[in-house]
């Protein structure tokens, strides 16, 4: 080769290298495809995994469940407990580089209690008002005492959107969400792709490493596993139990693991349209039968390998909130029958069980399907595609449902919006006035022990009488692969994308 012509070619190198410089990308795999890209109008815990790199909080959680600010520097209670003061982060902005500010975090306050369908309002009602007292502060003024709103808002409550692009946008805005996390929006592929990239004006952007972050919803755990070990993802979301020994052996992979928020339950349909006019719907001693036909231990053993923590409550053991006074029954078939010819319920007693389309909530719902079939419960099990399965709920489109709550770090959190008559997440419609009055109550009491108490009237009448039947709470399990570091297990199951690096 002549020297021009090696000149040629060293050019050619030089112009490939400066215009394709390596892109760090994370490769996630979740279990399900979230449902819509708004945090006013998101359920889904998917879907918080992602809003975890797109939408900062006013406040959020570390692993020790202190809460910390993130949009928020700090904030003030007033000695009646009726108005908090609330102090913003200066130099932040949105992904449209409009800035955030008090008049911003006024708008998506009042965005959360007032849009049309909105999941948010319930869990921060007790606002009357937000007032702006300067351009970083802002000022909540509450109906009545309100023990639970700052851990509200460091969950969804709390995500701050651009209002320019959400008055722009209106309810398309989960089509193309603007927040003010450490990554933007790119694209969406529904049922394949979710991607990301840095958000080059991010406030805390000395801590974001990585360039872009695909989201891959691949509903097949073996599958999901697979695509790990062969290099397709780099981190997945909720691994099998029966497939940790196999991360642990594999000296290319690393486990980890955490204690949940939430519970794993049965939602049952009490009150919401046709499939709830049945003995299950109507009378609460068909309910308990369903619940004494179960073993929980069995069912964790069988299917988890005892990873699990069973328990009947909507909080777990290791919380300060439980309470000790309502221990979780043991199976007990005859009773189970004899509460079913107590009712008149001829058996067996068929029952559609809408269950998400994931190998351990099947395997899950036919141990259950077999252990009640022994009482006298013919349970059809449903298998449906999980953003589906909330839809047909809503629309009260079964009589059991198989349902997972990622949990929040108040009790509150875990109980409101499904025990009150007109909670957002009571897909089953149990309305029982006194248990909306003991719930609202237990909001404004100002001590933990008043609160405890409080509950605990609440659960006398909730446990038996109530639309869900709490089964286990999961053990987080997390796998990635070794050239990923800096991963940390937070209690509430989501993946906190800054100060992660790929090696």
């Amino acid at each position: 080769m002549n020297r021009s012509r090696m000149l040629s070619a060293f050019a050619v190198v030089l112009s490939l290298a400066g215009t394709a410089s390596p892109q760090s990308t994370l490769r996630i795999g979740l279990a399900e495809d979230p449902d819509v890209l708004d945090p006013t109008l998101a359920r889904t815990y998917v879907g918080r995994i992602v809003f975890a790199a797109l939408c900062d909080k006013l406040f959020d959680i570390d692993e020790k469940l202190n809460v910390v600010g993130q949009l928020a520097l700090s904030y003030q209670m007033a000695p009646d407990g009726r108005q908090v003061t609330i102090m913003l982060r200066p130099g932040v902005r949105f992904h449209d580089g409009e800035p955030f500010d008090a008049e911003a975090a006024k708008f998506n306050l009042e965005r959360h209690l007032t849009m049309q369908g909105s999941f948010r309002k319930a869990e921060i009602a007790q606002v009357d008002r937000v007032d702006v007292v300067d351009p970083l502060t802002i000022r909540l003024q509450l109906k009545a005492p309100f023990a639970p709103l700052i851990a509200q808002l460091t969950d969804r409550a709390g995500m701050m959107v651009s209002p320019k692009a959400a008055r722009a946008l209106g309810d398309k805005f989960g089509t193309a969400p603007v927040c003010a996390g450490p990554y933007k929006f790119v694209e969406r592929v529904p049922q394949d792709r979710i991607v990301v990239e840095r958000f080059k004006d991010y406030w805390d952007k000395d801590r974001v490493f990585i360039d872009r972050i695909v989201y891959r919803p691949i509903q097949d755990s073996t599958v999901r596993l697979a695509n790990l070990k062969s290099g397709q993802l780099d981190l997945l979301e909720r691994l099998l139990a029966t497939d940790v020994e196999e991360v642990k052996k594999d000296p290319r992979l690393r486990l980890a693991i955490g204690t949940e928020l939430g519970y794993q339950g049965v939602t049952m349909n009490i009150g919401n349209g046709e499939k709830a006019n049945n003995p299950l719907g109507r009378n609460w001693k068909v309910r308990e039968a369903f619940e004494l036909s179960l073993d929980r231990d069995a069912i964790n053993q069988v299917v988890f390998n005892g990873l699990q923590r069973t328990n009947n409550q909507w909080i777990s053991p290791l919380n300060p909130y439980y309470m000790p006074k309502f221990p979780t029954p043991k199976r007990d078939v005859p009773k189970a029958k004899a509460l079913l010819k107590e009712a008149g319920v001829a058996t067996p007693l068929a029952l559609d069980f809408m269950v998400p389309n994931n190998p351990e909530s099947r395997a899950a719902a036919e141990v259950m399907q077999s252990m009640a079939a022994e009482a006298g419960f013919d349970l059809k099990i449903r298998v449906t595609e999980f953003a589906t399965s909330l839809d047909e709920a809503e629309k009260g489109n079964y009589q059991l449902y198989f349902l997972a709550w990622s949990g929040r770090t108040d009790p509150d959190g875990n109980i409101f919006s499904f025990a009150t008559c007109n909670g957002p997440l009571n897909y089953g419609r149990y309305c029982d006035p006194k248990v909306d009055e003991l719930l609202t109550k237990a909001r404004t009491a100002p001590s933990m022990p008043e609160r405890k108490a409080i509950y605990e009237q609440a659960a006398a009448e909730i446990l038996p009488k109530g639309g869900v039947l709490y089964l286990y709470h999961r053990t987080l399990l997390f796998a990635h692969t070794t050239h990923l570091t800096g991963f940390k297990v937070v209690p509430d199951g989501l993946i906190r994308v800054t100060d992660l690096k790929l090696q």
